[in-house]
């Protein structure tokens, strides 16, 4: 309750609710349609874990510039619309706090007037016109990266120096044109850090991380608990930044293999665990939409953990079904953040013969559509 754009942001369509009819509207909602593809999930559905307002550390915000107006905020649901805000109840206080400067900063540089020469040596002037603002509280404070189409001259470069030289809470500012490239460092104070597991674990500038630490922590945390006292060789897929296969790694007499396509994630991976002299993971890039691990590579695995993106691991799934039931693991976790496709991989297990024992809902994206989900699949008769 509380916020003015809820209708038009695509964040947060259930906020007209009451908490406790929302919780209980979005759970209902949720085992309904894992039910439709499990049957009756009695002894298997656990309490789901709600997490709270103001967690959300990182947010990906939208702005316009035109007519000497910004406009800054998230984009509208189904919309390329932006809706403006200048609060938002669903991020930390840290981010909140920020936003203010934030917006007067993009004001700044959008107002740098750019001269340039075309090929007809005609001269035109331009400037940044649109773009979005990343945002992530690390452990150490504010990390910004800046995706914009339009190069950064030494005036936008200048307006960032001064902008990081005024707020000290802000340790790293970075620049890059679209998502899917490597961004540039402008100016960095100190490497932005996280914590997982007790690990220090440095992030490189957009990295992908989940939304919240608390959300982070019931994710892992679930995750061990599933795994219990089973110990031996250990798959993470999908690993990411390693957020289970740290915790995986802290167990005793285990060893921890970590898959992943993305080869900046996989570079800071490497280098946290050098830093933290993690000795017990080995870390293989490979595309598991193309190429999934096979029966005979995941040969030896006790446990199997999948977190894949919102596609799923229906590849990936067909090769544990593969796998002949003397060799197979004894406990396969699956972590998603789809409940469609989580019926659908789920579905795949429990006909090629794994036994579903255990189902938690976590609710990180509060006041959403969107769930988190952890399921216990073992290999039993």
């Amino acid at each position: 309750m509380g916020c003015v754009v809820h209708e038009n942001c695509g964040g947060c369509l259930w906020r007209d609710l009451d908490l406790k009819t929302y919780q209980a509207q979005k759970e209902k909602n949720v085992r309904d349609l894992l039910e439709a593809n499990f049957g009756d999930l009695s002894g298997i559905w656990q309490p789901p874990v709600f997490l709270k307002d103001g967690t959300r550390r990182r947010a990906a915000f939208a702005f316009v510039f035109k007519n000497q107006k910004l406009t800054f905020g998230f984009n509208e649901n189904k919309s390329d619309k932006i809706a403006d805000v200048s609060t938002c109840l669903m991020l930390t206080p840290k981010i909140n706090e920020a936003l203010s400067v934030l917006k007067d900063f993009l004001k700044d540089i959008c107002s740098v007037r750019v001269t340039k020469k075309q090929k007809n040596k005609k001269f035109v002037t331009e400037q940044i016109e649109s773009g979005d603002l990343l945002v992530l509280e690390a452990q150490n404070g504010l990390d910004v990266v800046l995706e914009t189409q339009s190069e950064l001259c030494l005036e936008h470069r200048m307006v960032i120096f001064d902008f990081m030289n005024q707020n000290e809470g802000i340790i790293r500012f970075s620049w890059r044109k679209k998502h899917t490239q490597e961004a540039e460092p402008i100016v960095e104070k100190t490497k932005p850090f996280i914590e997982i597991s007790g690990a220090r674990v440095f992030v490189a500038p957009g990295d992908f991380l989940q939304a919240s630490k608390e959300g982070e922590k019931a994710l892992v945390d679930l995750v061990i608990k599933y795994i219990g006292q089973t110990r031996g060789k250990m798959v993470d897929l999908f690993c990411g930044i390693g957020t289970f296969s740290y915790a995986l790694s802290a167990l005793d007499e285990t060893n921890v293999l970590s898959v992943d396509v993305s080869e900046s994630l996989l570079k800071g991976f490497k280098h946290s665990l050098h830093k933290q002299m993690i000795q017990n993971v080995e870390i293989l890039q490979k595309n598991l939409f193309l190429y999934p691990l096979t029966k005979e590579e995941l040969k030896g695995a006790s446990v199997i953990v999948f977190d894949p993106p919102r596609a799923g691991a229906k590849e990936q799934v067909r090769e544990f079904c593969k796998i002949e039931e003397a060799q197979r693991p004894q406990k396969i976790i699956a972590v998603s953040c789809n409940a469609s496709t989580f019926a659908r991989d789920g579905k795949a297990l429990v006909d090629g013969g794994y036994k579903l024992k255990s189902l938690t809902m976590v609710d990180q994206f509060v006041y959403s559509n969107h769930s988190e989900f952890v399921g216990l699949f073992t290999n039993e008769k």
